[in-house]
């Protein structure tokens, strides 16, 4: 998860302020667990993995950090209200449409969604198909903190 943070949020010298990242924890004890890092709000947060580490362990233990939330919340709730708020939802995958300006719009509603080396269960996918459309980086598979990077350099690239 701490790759992913660091190439959703940060960029050289800076952080991305107009970036929100959710991660739903599905392993025990308290499944499902939706952590939400704001960009915007987030302070006191440095790159390293083991600052990370302590933070989110705090986090998870009811400390509080700013720009950082913590839920009992399932993917599908989180789908589902991004879609009532008007996000266009991406699921990323090979064998999706390939990934073109044209087809995401470059404004603060989009909500791309990553598995990790596992992937998505049929039953989320099929979820998230009801409300979104799968988009392809090509044919190799990466790492989800390799795709959000790829992710944001194309958005970035006007």
């Amino acid at each position: 998860m701490y790759q992913c943070i660091l190439t959703s949020i940060f960029k050289s010298q800076a952080h991305r302020h107009d970036v929100i990242f959710h991660a739903i924890l599905n392993g025990p004890p308290n499944a499902p667990l939706h952590v939400q890092i704001s960009g915007e709000d987030l302070r006191n947060a440095h790159i390293d993995e083991s600052s990370w580490e302590q933070i989110i362990r705090n986090v998870l233990h009811k400390k509080t950090h700013a720009g950082i939330t913590i839920e009992r919340c399932s993917l599908q709730e989180i789908i589902k209200k991004k879609h009532q708020e008007g996000s266009n939802i991406f699921l990323l995958d090979s064998k999706g449409d390939y990934f073109q300006k044209s087809l995401v719009s470059n404004d603060e509603n989009n909500l791309f969604v990553v598995g990790d080396h596992v992937g998505l269960s049929r039953n989320e996918e099929g979820f998230i198909m009801r409300y979104g459309r799968k988009l392809s980086l090509g044919r190799e598979k990466y790492l989800a903190a390799s795709c959000i990077d790829i992710i944001n350099y194309l958005l970035d690239s006007n």
